[in-house]
């Protein structure tokens, strides 16, 4: 909605993970001079952790698009709780090896197999594994005897970890995990923005989407913006998203700090009221091991929830949001049946010679018309679904 407002070409600060929208902020750089680093190593373990949001994702897209898939093969591992025979058979899978129906030790050999045929292809293999902090400990120890693989001297597969920072916790204090550590050759925690970073991260995304300066920003709103998100480049993104709307409904092309502190208090009352619904999920134990520790942080977290209960969450704003979509594609149909009723009326309008009717301009500008209200119309309905999604939907999958 408001991109059309503003003549954007697309929504600049979208939540799901974009290369096109990397920024390289200080701590950034250095990830990428510590992946550099490594990847040059060609073995071991290369460490990326921070907290939800901070870039991990966007930062390995950016990576991938560097490059070269001539010499150099990826598999992308995005884990849940896997132990570690699950986890022999999701890599062999991210390299595309068909080991359905197989045993761990015939994963492993596809997996070999695999790794000598692409190195006498002179390309090398990495192996990137997201959201390491739901790894359990059998699983991160099955990963470091798949970087066992060799061909000579050369060793044949190199792995990215990209964790939360419990698991950066859960690798420096693990007695369980003193062979990998051995093996981690460069790591690097993403930490926030700088406040001095705020301007350039949003005029970056702003100026990609063919912002010209319109709208213009308070000089007051970038500390101000800071101190909301903490330098979060998601929460960074979730507020401006917010504020450009609400700019866009006051048809504002200024926007103030008071504007910011408007959208910072919704946000907040949304996120209380949030708290207030569920119980704040429990960190999970660092004496137990990592799956134990997070199947014992999910039952604790789980609150107790009657038949009514359940029934009326599931009837939520999720369920409106969907009804009101289906209700305007059924509109749109309706309408445009009506719309193709009325042209096929022109067309048997015309007589004999060609002849059209007089004011047949007028009657295809008023088509024209209801046709640009109805996509008006649907995209408003789309563009709240989708804010709901970035919203709500996303929190909660992260």
């Amino acid at each position: 909605m408001y991109e059309e407002f503003y003549g954007f070409t697309e929504r600049p600060f979208q939540l799901t993970p974009d290369p096109a929208f990397y920024f390289e902020s200080i701590t950034h750089k250095k990830a990428l001079s510590y992946l550099g680093y490594g990847l040059n190593q060609g073995e071991g373990f290369v460490v990326i952790t921070g907290e939800v949001g901070a870039g991990k994702s966007t930062l390995v897209a950016h990576l991938k698009q560097k490059l070269d898939d001539r010499r150099m093969t990826v598999g992308e591992v995005v884990t849940s709780a896997l132990d570690g025979e699950e986890m022999i058979h999701v890599a062999a899978r991210s390299f595309g090896l068909d080991v359905e129906g197989g045993d761990k030790a015939s994963a492993l050999a596809a997996i070999e197999l695999f790794l000598h045929e692409e190195a006498r292809g002179g390309r090398r293999v990495l192996l990137i594994v997201d959201e390491a902090q739901n790894l359990s400990i059998g699983a991160l120890e099955e990963l470091r005897m798949l970087s066992n693989f060799q061909l000579g001297s050369h060793p044949l597969l190199q792995t990215l970890l990209l964790g939360q920072p419990e698991f950066k916790h859960l690798l420096a204090q693990s007695d369980e995990l003193e062979q990998l550590r051995q093996r981690v050759i460069a790591a690097h925690h993403l930490e926030a923005m700088q406040p001095g970073e705020m301007e350039p991260y949003v005029t970056h995304r702003l100026e990609h989407v063919g912002w010209t300066g319109n709208p213009e920003f308070a000089s007051a709103i970038w500390p101000r913006l800071h101190k909301a998100t903490l330098g979060i480049p998601r929460k960074v993104n979730q507020v401006m998203n917010r504020l450009l709307l609400m700019g866009a409904l006051e048809e504002q092309s200024m926007l103030e700090v008071d504007m910011l502190d408007a959208v910072i208090e919704e946000m907040s009352g949304d996120a209380s009221a949030e708290a207030q619904e569920a119980p704040q999920r429990a960190r999970p134990d660092r004496n137990l091991p990592a799956s134990d520790a997070i199947a014992k942080a999910r039952t604790e977290a789980a609150p107790a929830m009657s038949k009514a209960d359940e029934a009326a969450r599931k009837k939520g704003l999720l369920d409106h949001q969907i009804e009101a979509i289906e209700g305007a594609f059924a509109q749109r149909d309706k309408h445009m049946a009506a719309l193709r009723r009325e042209v096929e009326k022109l067309a048997a309008a015309k007589d004999s010679e060609g002849a059209v009717p007089e004011d047949l301009d007028q009657r295809l500008s008023a088509i024209e018309q209801r046709l640009d209200d109805q996509e008006r119309s649907l995209r408003h309905v789309l563009t709240m679904m989708i804010d709901y999604f970035e919203s709500t939907g996303t929190r909660e999958a992260a």
